[in-house]
């Protein structure tokens, strides 16, 4: 193991790069600080353009990863909040947004009866339910079809 002060920014990159995917936003974030005070001020863009062109760094790759990763507990806006905080660009969000609604309801009943595994049995008990699906992100839409105990195939899941 090499100690962190030895490495290079080009070193740090491909570093956190091997433990997760990253978006270029959130890799430049944990670089900046390790940016020599004597080096050009595009020392930084160029380091993450040329990871962008060999393909190590990738910001569709990163969303696929942390879809893959917080989907089965989440809902779609959720996730694609995330996506967004993590500074993910359209392109990657839009790809991640297409996969996930196509599975919301599935997941969203998963979760719903691993937390509950009975319908309510009132109406304190229902808003809990429906608060707890809303809170993990999931589309009011989704919510009222897992509550209604409706199967998986009854049509689109979203407005």
């Amino acid at each position: 193991m090499f100690p962190t002060a030895s490495l290079t920014l080009k070193g740090r990159a491909m570093r956190a790069l091997a433990a997760r995917e990253l978006t270029r936003m959130e890799l430049q974030a944990k670089l900046a600080a390790h940016v020599p005070s004597d080096a050009a001020p595009s020392t930084l863009e160029d380091l993450l353009n040329e990871l962008q062109a060999k393909g190590y760094l990738s910001d569709v790759r990163a969303a696929q990863a942390l879809s893959n990763r917080r989907a089965p507990k989440l809902g779609t806006q959720r996730v694609l909040q995330e996506l967004r905080a993590r500074g993910a660009d359209a392109e990657a969000v839009a790809e991640v947004a297409a996969q996930l609604r196509g599975t919301e309801l599935e997941r969203a009943q998963a979760v719903w009866r691993k937390k509950f595994a009975a319908p309510a049995s009132s109406a304190a008990e229902r808003a809990k339910q429906m608060r707890f699906l809303a809170g993990r992100g999931f589309a009011p839409g989704v919510i009222g079809q897992v509550l209604r105990g409706e199967p998986e195939d009854s049509g689109d899941t979203l407005p």
